[in-house]
């Protein structure tokens, strides 16, 4: 077992100086690490069906039950720069099992959470650990993985266990509560906390980042000031629109970030130093893989109310058909790993991805109000278009950063897909919006004009045939925005192809 503060070098060499193969050790190792990540992933969407429980048990404020929701995200995105920084510097397994450990007592305390204040507060120290989680698995992946094709394999189990995980998540929260007590959907993270606190000190080596110089403190405070008040403001921007308050927090996000970026750019011992983007590659992966994420994000802020409000679906049954688009994701992970095996440039295979999302988005403009099976097919290929990019943009981006940076790498691609979601969901959704409003009778009560959920809600106090006429208006006007937000979408992911294979012509195959 490798020496917790002894660094792993940065490529170990077999034979002819080739990089070694990893072995049985190495994917047991991966496993083990596959689970604290489905879960961090799975957390996002884990509340979905336990809130109306929560709030009969608990009795939140309005306040407090957005807070519930929103923290862990907000804390996670937050945090993701300064622990990636932090593991380079203090050991990512180190991190890892820390994080694990805070993950794990987060879950037990959310679980058995008497107030609603109690709960916020597990949440968002169940935050704190999913952003030492998500960059340090990522950072001891790239480390245990130094042959190219073998990373290019694990990457690919790795993005499809986070693009899985949410959508896991909703599921296993309805079954869970309908089972049992809402504190279920927490407790569920503790058996695979202890497994990795045990196995991860056996199979985990660790790494670091020997010459990282001291840890840049004050860019901490910068980093949060720059992420947060841009993440909620787009956040916020799809269902409430463009008010004052959401434009002046992305205002406010944007001035501290050119900040983050002076410190960086100046400072002695930056969290983020800007050889990070000389690595050859490493920027357009940053790039690409946001816009990836836009599109991903910006489709299911339709496809999930298309099951409910337009089909009328329930939760639990809107989550269980969720899941089929998910299937296809085990067959694009191992295609596209083995296109880049037999030596298919990695730019063509970028694009081909972008590409795909694009017709994913294609079929989304073709659904009526009635199109299920079209609908769970344009969500398929869009997430088998997304596995294709990400897992590749993020194998392009560990490779072209040293290993020594591996940590802060990683973080900087998750907090890039977290702003490319925000913003995915802030402009789709607001075209979505835009369209539908236009759309709709202006006869139409105020609030059915706004939003469809004040259409339902509009139409269950209005007689027979008026409620029914306004259900539909209001349906064809929601299936009317969707179509025009993916073609957006559709436009964005086509144009992205196209800077791919432009900006990616020179990194070569995922072998290189």
């Amino acid at each position: 077992m490798t020496n917790p503060t002894t660094p792993v070098p940065a490529a170990p060499t077999g034979a002819a100086g080739a990089p070694l193969r990893a072995g049985r050790r190495q994917w047991t190792a991966l496993g083990v690490l596959m689970l604290p990540l489905l879960l961090v992933s799975m957390d996002v969407s884990v509340l979905y069906f336990a809130t109306p429980a929560i709030n009969a048990d608990l009795r939140p404020s309005g306040t407090q039950q957005l807070w519930i929701f929103d923290v862990y995200g907000f804390v996670l995105s937050g945090l993701l720069m300064t622990m990636g920084a932090l593991g380079d510097r203090a050991g990512h397994r180190r991190l890892l099992l820390a994080g694990a450990a805070a993950f794990g007592a987060a879950s037990l305390l959310a679980a058995y959470a008497d107030s609603a204040a109690t709960l916020i507060a597990a949440r968002a120290i169940l935050g704190v650990g999913g952003a030492t989680l998500m960059p340090s698995t990522m950072a001891l992946l790239r480390t245990m993985f130094t042959d190219p094709a073998q990373r290019a394999k694990a990457i690919g189990l790795w993005s499809g266990v986070m693009t899985g995980g949410i959508a896991l998540g909703s599921v296993m929260s309805g079954l869970l509560v309908e089972h049992f007590w809402w504190g279920s959907v927490f407790l569920v993270n503790l058996p695979a906390m202890a497994l990795l606190l045990v196995l991860g000190p056996v199979l985990l080596p660790e790494s670091k980042n020997p010459g990282a110089g001291r840890f840049d403190w004050p860019s901490v405070p910068l980093s949060l000031a720059a992420v947060l008040p841009v993440v909620y403001g787009l956040k916020e921007i799809p269902s409430e629109g463009w008010h004052r308050e959401y434009v002046v927090s992305i205002t406010v996000g944007l001035l501290f970030a050119a900040l983050f970026v002076h410190r960086q750019r100046t400072g002695a011992a930056p969290l983020v130093p800007a050889a990070l983007f000389r690595g050859h590659g490493f920027t357009p992966a940053l790039v690409l893989n946001l816009v990836c994420a836009f599109g991903m994000m910006g489709s299911a802020v339709f496809t999930t109310q298309y099951l409910q409000s337009v089909l009328g679906k329930g939760p639990l049954e809107a989550a269980l058909w969720s899941l089929l688009p998910s299937v296809l994701i085990g067959v694009a992970g191992p295609v596209t790993a083995q296109l880049v095996q037999r030596g298919v440039h990695r730019g063509h295979v970028v694009a081909a991805g972008f590409a795909v999302g694009a017709a994913g988005f294609a079929l989304l403009a073709l659904a009526g109000t009635d199109s299920l099976w079209l609908v769970l097919a344009a969500a398929g290929v869009l997430a088998c278009g997304a596995v294709m990019v990400m897992s590749q943009l993020t194998d392009l981006a560990m490779s072209a950063a040293p290993v020594e940076r591996a940590g802060t790498a990683s973080s900087l691609m998750e907090t890039g897909a977290e702003f490319g979601g925000a913003l995915g969901m802030a402009v789709l959704g607001s075209i979505g919006t835009a369209l539908y409003r236009h759309a709709m009778p202006a006869t139409a009560p105020a609030e059915a004009r706004e939003t469809l959920g004040g259409a339902l809600a509009g139409a269950a106090h209005l007689p027979g045939r008026a409620g029914a006429s306004l259900l539909a208006a209001a349906r064809q006007a929601f299936t009317d925005g969707m179509q025009g937000a993916a073609v957006a979408g559709a436009v964005t992911l086509a144009l992205a192809a196209a800077g791919a294979a432009v900006t990616l012509r020179r990194t070569g195959t995922g072998q290189g």
